[in-house]
């Protein structure tokens, strides 16, 4: 491995203590203005804390004016196989030189979304998303309505949905 690491140069920070796991490589990383860095790795971006946010929580990421944008999920629920999240408060990170970061963000956030599906309710809504989990077979459906959406309603339908996607296709 240490030719490879020399051919394409260690992509973790010297002062990154953060600790990845084994197998996880950094593909890309950039330093926060104010500390610490956002590394990119098949299993998710790396924040500075430093903690890992899962490529399937993420649910909104946005690139302008050399600031990304990071609106976390966190997991509320579950309905039947479905996980019901919620936006976390967007955190924005300032990157000075951001390389390819927003890029790899990108393109690993939407890898992750398999279908999606925005269902309107008479008081509110939901995303109903299908997604691949880092380092897990298969998809799981998540749904996140919308604040002050009926979420007995919502569960219900994403339960049926779950059972719907968990049945084999053919």
């Amino acid at each position: 491995m240490g030719w490879l690491r020399h051919l394409l140069g260690d992509r973790v920070p010297a002062d990154f203590d953060g600790t990845l796991d084994d197998g996880e490589h950094v593909v890309g990383s950039a330093a926060v203005e104010g500390g610490g860095y956002l590394l990119v790795t098949a299993l998710g971006l790396w924040i500075p804390g430093p903690r890992r946010v899962g490529w399937h929580l993420v649910g909104k990421a946005a690139w302008s004016d050399g600031v990304i944008t990071l609106t976390e999920c966190e997991e509320t629920g579950t309905a039947g196989k479905a996980v019901l999240l919620a936006d976390k408060a967007p955190v924005r990170f300032k990157l000075p030189r951001p390389g390819k970061v927003p890029l790899l963000l990108r393109q690993r956030v939407d890898g992750s979304v398999r279908e999606r599906h925005r269902k309107d309710f008479g008081t509110g809504g939901a995303w109903f998303v299908e997604r691949k989990v880092p380092g897990q077979d298969g998809t799981v459906l998540q749904v996140r309505p919308d604040p002050g959406t009926d979420v007995d309603l919502v569960k219900a339908i994403a339960e049926e949905a779950a059972e719907k996607l968990a049945k084999p296709r053919g």
